[in-house]
This record gives C-alpha cells, structure tokens and sequence, in this order.
C-alpha cells in the first residue's frame, strides 16, 4: 500500500516570476533516478487534487527538490507559489514512473531530450544513476523560449565536467538569439539535422536510444520525426524500441 506522508517546506528559490523549485523534508521511500512523486491539495469542495512533479535531486541527498512552472490558473502550482517555509503538503510515500536508466535498452548513445521544467528527471539521473556508466556519449539536450529560462545550466555543466567528455550539453532558445544555443524548436532542428551536426553525432537505429520529456506536443512531433526519418519506434516492455516517452502534463 503506497501510504500518504507529510512533506515540510524547507526552503523555496525563485528564478523568475514563473519558474521556482522547492525543497521539502519527508520521510519517502528510496526512488529511482527519473521516478516522480504526486504533490496533494485538499481543495475548497474538500475534493483531493494531486499533479505529479519528477525528483530534481539524487535519492542520496535527504532534501527533496521539484522543479516548477507556475500556472496562474492551475489546480497546484499557485499553492506551491505561496507556500511558506515549514507548511505541509502531502505526498505518497512510494514513487511512480518507469523514465528510468533501467528501462533503457544498452546502447552507445543515449539522447535526452528535455523542454522546461522537464529538465528535472534527467539531472536525478545524470546526479545519483551508477548506470551511466554503460554509455559512450549522453547527449542532454535543453529547450526553453529564453537563455535567462536555463536555471540549471550551472548544473549541467558541473555534471559534464564530472562525466568528462562522456556528456554533451546543447541548449535550445525558441524566443531569441544567442551564442552558443541552438535557436528554433526541436522537431525542426531534428528534421534540419542541426542537432547531430552540433555534437557531430548520427542518431541511427543501431547505436542511439532517444528519451524525451516534456510539452506534449513536442514529444508528439519528434517522435513522429524520429519514426519517419530515422525509423525509430517507441520503446515498451513488451516490444523493444528506440525511444522512451515521459509526458510531463
């Protein structure tokens, strides 16, 4: 039985007016990198609400992060906007989600693909995954609208400092122009080959293994691209493929 347990605010840090990450204490279960957990509201009809938020954070720190977009009509994120310090939520005591290192077939390559908010399973992973070792390039790869939205970028470089040349970082901006990023969108950049040409990588069927997560909409197109151009399937426990699907709302 997967029991409700009370989180505590412990601090939150604010990137923008709609983009902060908070940190709570509470007694979870040991997760896996790339597993998520749901965030509990008990609303004004007395209706319980919950949205799911992956871990930021390695299971080996004891501080609890999620990464979060507010959404100033949302059912959650306006409470978690104004949570103060030492408040309460509830959350489950066991995590959820199948996005992990060990549900990923062995391969030489292995793409992450993140858009927003999304960034957050992949640092748990690239954090606290002894797995990674089994791979001989990880290629993260980060899209936002602006170059002020990579609030993780710090740390994304300090894990490909830790990983050496095994992890590649490319950025993405949708909005502006700016050294250093790729500008546009990533089915198009895919579809343009801008991508591999920025890593001087191939995506192909025999050496790469794709993860996205993120906007619905972008994991919808690229994996259509990834069928269509380089003929990669989805990957399911029942049929072994080339890409796995984490869809983050």
């Amino acid at each position: 039985m997967n029991n409700l347990i009370e989180a505590t605010l412990i601090k939150k840090k604010f990137f923008s007016n709609n983009l902060f990450s908070v940190f709570f204490s509470a007694k979870i279960e040991n997760f896996i990198p790339g597993q998520y957990n749901r965030i509990i509201f008990i609303n004004q009809n007395s209706e319980k609400i919950q949205r799911a938020y992956s871990y930021v954070n390695s299971p080996k720190e004891k501080i609890i992060e999620f990464y979060v977009a507010l959404i100033p009509n949302g059912i959650i994120t306006p409470h978690l906007f104004s949570l103060l310090p030492q408040q309460k939520i509830n959350i489950y005591q066991q995590s959820f989600g199948f996005f992990t290192l060990k549900n990923i077939p062995i391969c030489k390559h292995l793409w992450m693909f993140a858009t927003g908010t999304a960034i957050g399973p992949y640092l748990s992973i690239l954090q606290g995954e002894k797995k990674i070792n089994q791979f001989n390039k990880i290629i993260l790869i980060h899209a936002v609208k602006f170059e002020k939205d990579l609030n993780y970028l710090k740390l994304m470089l300090k894990l490909q400092k830790k990983y050496n040349n095994k992890l590649q970082i490319i950025t993405i901006l949708s909005r502006e122009k700016k050294d250093g990023s790729l500008f546009g969108r990533i089915p198009k950049l895919l579809t343009e080959k801008k991508i591999e040409k920025k890593v001087d990588l191939k995506i192909n069927k025999k050496d790469s293994h794709i993860m996205l997560c993120g906007n619905p909409n972008m994991v919808k197109e690229t994996t259509k691209i990834l069928n269509s151009i380089y003929n990669l399937n989805i990957h399911t426990q029942r049929n072994a493929g080339q890409i796995t699907i984490e869809h983050y709302w």
